[in-house]
């Protein structure tokens, strides 16, 4: 029952107020309105039950109308004082909050905060059956914060201290040792659809606007790619997402994504708030980044789906020169407790020849949490490409590379090879409290050939990292990180075999 402005759920305390049809109202130490027969206010004559009363009353009150003077601290005032408003409540742990929205998917495994996401992730797909539920201090700002369409985005700085002084890689993104940069300043505007009901098409859509160093790993041929690839820009701009998704309702939901979007398989994401920590995985920094073409996702029930689409080739665009018709499959399964999820893809398959990272890609994900607080992630890949130039110096007459693709280190006499790779990644993450975690990762790449980081040979790579929130909108993230390469001196641009690393960057929600 609520009271006026105040929303004062009086049942929950010992003595409330009831409503009759006369217009009175009374107090009562019982869930009965015994005393409540004349006109006027009644209760009961013990003078401990009035004082009782009257403080539980006193108490509800102040705490709904403090919830109600932050609800109008985020929603009154001009724009400005709108945002801070929000950012205020967000910080102080204030923030207004609401039932929890309908959900058709499994049970969450993680709470999110503090990890990046509360399901497992796949790609090609919003999350079938999970509602939108977030909230964003632009659109509060804007007094469009029940829209359907959002827009919102981050800055994230990064600096770090590292033992090599010519360049970080294969370390990604923070690449310039010793150097305060801005990784990414990302915009988007997006509309998700509606999976969570299955009565009726529902539609969404996603533009990105995206500028930072980080444009230097998520470029794609021909989507302004002569800021790197003929130019060599430090900072650069990439339109890195954009898509349009069509949601049907057939069994437990389809979708059909059409545009650019991020290669499907793989635990870790270009944008930085969805993944675990500050650095990419050596896995994960060579692997593909986006592809463009259409992916149908099919939720065959809560524990099955199958996707399957079509793509112009990895990190190229439909009417570049080195787009080839490419097929993408996978499966994805989880138990009935969501404790363990499985997802296999076969990405970006043709004829394998040499061409713009025309990788051909078999990727395994495994996620399993043990209890609310601890959980793994596991991936492994095998990827290649045929016919690829050699460039090791020991053949009359090489072949040129295509600007922006390696060749490989090829057997003495050969004009061309095959450049075969495989990686395993594996992260455990333990909860500390709502807002913190910390995190352990390790990581084995195999570049046979030398095709996909300049030097051939086996890496690994350690790191230990933290996350820590403040509120819902700030991320500081902090690691140390170990990397050797065991075959030839692979860091520091063939300088050195290690590579000690710290960093930390802050990721600002807007």
């Amino acid at each position: 029952m609520s009271y006026g402005r105040w929303n004062i759920n009086l049942e929950h305390f010992p003595c409330y107020w009831v409503s009759r049809k006369s217009g009175a109202e009374a107090f009562s130490l019982r869930k009965t309105p015994l005393d409540a027969q004349a006109p006027h206010y009644t209760y009961r004559k013990n003078a401990l039950a009035r004082v009782l009363c009257a403080g539980f009353v006193l108490l509800a009150a102040a705490g709904s109308q403090a919830q109600e003077t932050q609800q109008q601290d985020t929603r009154t005032g001009n724009f400005f004082q709108r945002l801070g408003g929000y950012y205020k409540a967000d910080w102080t742990g204030k923030l207004p909050g609401g039932p929890a929205p309908e959900r058709r998917a499994l049970d969450a495994p993680l709470n999110s905060p503090p990890f990046p996401s509360s399901d497992w992730g796949y790609g090609g797909s919003p999350a079938i059956g999970v509602p939108d539920s977030n909230a964003y201090p632009l659109m509060t700002a804007l007094k469009k914060q029940n829209s359907r369409t959002k827009i919102y985005g981050w800055i994230a700085p990064s600096v770090n201290a590292s033992t090599s002084s010519t360049n970080n890689f294969p370390v990604s993104y923070d690449i310039f040792p010793n150097r305060l940069e801005l990784n990414q300043a990302v915009v988007y505007v997006e509309r998700l659809p509606d999976t969570v009901q299955k009565k009726h098409f529902d539609f969404g859509y996603h533009f990105t606007a995206f500028y930072g160093i980080d444009y230097r790993f998520t470029t794609a041929k021909d989507y302004f790619s002569q800021q790197l690839l003929q130019r060599n820009k430090k900072y650069g701009f990439d339109p890195v997402l954009e898509y349009a998704d069509l949601y049907f309702p057939l069994k437990e939901g389809l979708n059909i994504r059409i545009g650019r979007f991020l290669s499907v398989p793989g635990i870790e994401a270009q944008l930085a708030p969805n993944n675990y920590n500050m650095t990419h995985s050596l896995l994960y920094t060579i692997d593909p980044f986006t592809d463009t073409g259409i992916i149908g996702s099919l939720k065959l029930n809560k524990q099955w789906m199958v996707q399957l689409g079509v793509s112009a080739g990895h990190d190229v665009a439909p009417w570049s020169d080195d787009r080839k018709p490419s097929a993408i499959a996978c499966l994805n399964y989880s138990t009935k407790s969501n404790h363990d999820n499985f997802y296999a893809c076969a990405n970006g398959i043709n004829d394998g020849k040499y061409a713009y990272n025309n990788l051909q890609h078999y990727d395994a994900t495994w996620y399993h949490r043990f209890n609310a607080k601890w959980h793994t992630a596991t991936e492994a890949w095998y990827m290649y490409e045929r016919e690829v130039p050699n460039v090791a110096g020991n053949v009359s007459n090489p072949l040129a590379t295509e600007t922006g693709a390696n060749g490989a280190f090829c057997a003495a006499g050969q004009l061309r090879c095959i450049a075969p790779e495989y990686a395993v990644v594996n992260y455990v993450n333990r909860q500390m409290n709502p807002k913190l975690y910390l995190g352990f990762r390790s990581d084995l790449l195999n570049d046979k050939k030398g095709q996909r980081t300049g030097i051939p040979g086996k890496y690994t790579e350690n790191t230990f990292y933290a996350t820590q929130y403040i509120g819902s909108t700030i991320l500081i993230r902090p690691e140390v990180r170990f990397d050797h390469s065991w075959d030839r001196r692979g860091y520091d641009g063939g300088a050195a075999r290690n590579q000690f690393f710290f960093g930390v960057d802050l990721i600002y929600k807007f």
